[in-house]
C-alpha cells in the first residue's frame, strides 16, 4: 500500500512570488512532503533550488518563469501550462507539465527529467550538458519551435509530435535544430527536412541501443500522461547527433 504523504494546501491567489516561495519553504521545514498550490498565476521561481528528493509540489494554475530552476531533487507537477525557463540549470528531480511550456525549457540543464504533454516554445534544451551520473532528459509530447537543442553539449531531447494530425504537414521542430550541437542526442518521432537542421548535425535511424534508451524514458512519459507506450514506439524515429565536439574550432584564435 502506497504511503500517504503529509500534505498541505496553499492558496497563491494575489500572493507575491517571494511570499509564496517563503510559504513553500516553511511547509517543507515543517515536514510536509506534498504541497498543493491553487490559484497560481505567474508567480516565479517555484521549486527554485530545492534539494529534498522526497518533496512533491503540485501546481494548479500557471506558474511563472524559471519554474524548478537550479532544482536538485524534488518533483514538480503542473496541472496546466508553464511559462518560460522551466528547469533552468536544473540538477536533478522531475518536472511534469500536463499542458504546454514556453521558451528555453531546460536552459543549461544538468540533470533530472522534464516531461511536457503538449508543445514547447523556442530554444528548448540549449546548452544542456551531462557529466558522470548527471544526465538531463526532456521529452515533449507535441512540438517545439526554432533552435531546438542549440549548442547542446549532452543529455537527451525527444519530441514526439503526438498532435501531428493537427500540424498540416509541418515538421515537429522548427528551423536550426541542433545548431552548434557538440554533444548529446536528439530523437524526433517522424521525419525532418535537412534544411531545418543546423550544420554539423547528422541524421540517421536509431540503433537498437538507442531504442532501449528511448523506451527507458518514454515509459515514464507514458505512465504520467496515460498514453500507450507501444503506440508511441510504433512509429519511426529519427536521430540527430553532432559530427564533432568542436563545431566552431576553425574560427577560434588558437
Amino acid at each position: 500500500m502506497k504511503e500517504k504523504l503529509k500534505t498541505v494546501r496553499i492558496d497563491a491567489k494575489n500572493l507575491h512570488y517571494r511570499l509564496l516561495n517563503e510559504r513553500i519553504l516553511e511547509a517543507i521545514d515543517k515536514g510536509y512532503k506534498k504541497i498543493i498550490l491553487k490559484n497560481v498565476c505567474g508567480q516565479r521561481y517555484i521549486g527554485n533550488g530545492l534539494e529534498q528528493k522526497d518533496v512533491e509540489i503540485m501546481i494548479n494554475g500557471v506558474p511563472g518563469n524559471d519554474l524548478a530552476s537550479f532544482m536538485d531533487g524534488a518533483k514538480v507537477i503542473v496541472n496546466g501550462n508553464a511559462q518560460d525557463g522551466v528547469g533552468n540549470t536544473m540538477n536533478n528531480g522531475e518536472v511534469i507539465v500536463y499542458g504546454n511550456a514556453g521558451d528555453i525549457v531546460g536552459y543549461s540543464m544538468r540533470g533530472g527529467r522534464i516531461f511536457i504533454r503538449g508543445n514547447a516554445g523556442y530554444r528548448v534544451g540549449i546548452h544542456m550538458k551531462a557529466y558522470k551520473e548527471f544526465y538531463p532528459v526532456i521529452v515533449i509530447g507535441g512540438t517545439a519551435n526554432d533552435f531546438f537543442g542549440e549548442y547542446m553539449a549532452g543529455g537527451l531531447l525527444v519530441v514526439l509530435g503526438l498532435n501531428q494530425e493537427k500540424l498540416k504537414n509541418r515538421d515537429i521542430v522548427g528551423d536550426f535544430a541542433g545548431t552548434g550541437m557538440h554533444g548529446g542526442v536528439i530523437f524526433l518521432r517522424g521525419e525532418i527536412k535537412k534544411n531545418r537542421v543546423g550544420k554539423g548535425v547528422k541524421i540517421s535511424k536509431p540503433t537498437e541501443d538507442d531504442m532501449k534508451l528511448l523506451k527507458k524514458h518514454l515509459s515514464k512519459f507514458s505512465e504520467y500522461f496515460d498514453i500507450d507506450l507501444e503506440k508511441i514506439l510504433n512509429f519511426p524515429f529519427m536521430k540527430l547527433y553532432p559530427y564533432t565536439h568542436r563545431p566552431y574550432g576553425k574560427i577560434y584564435a588558437y
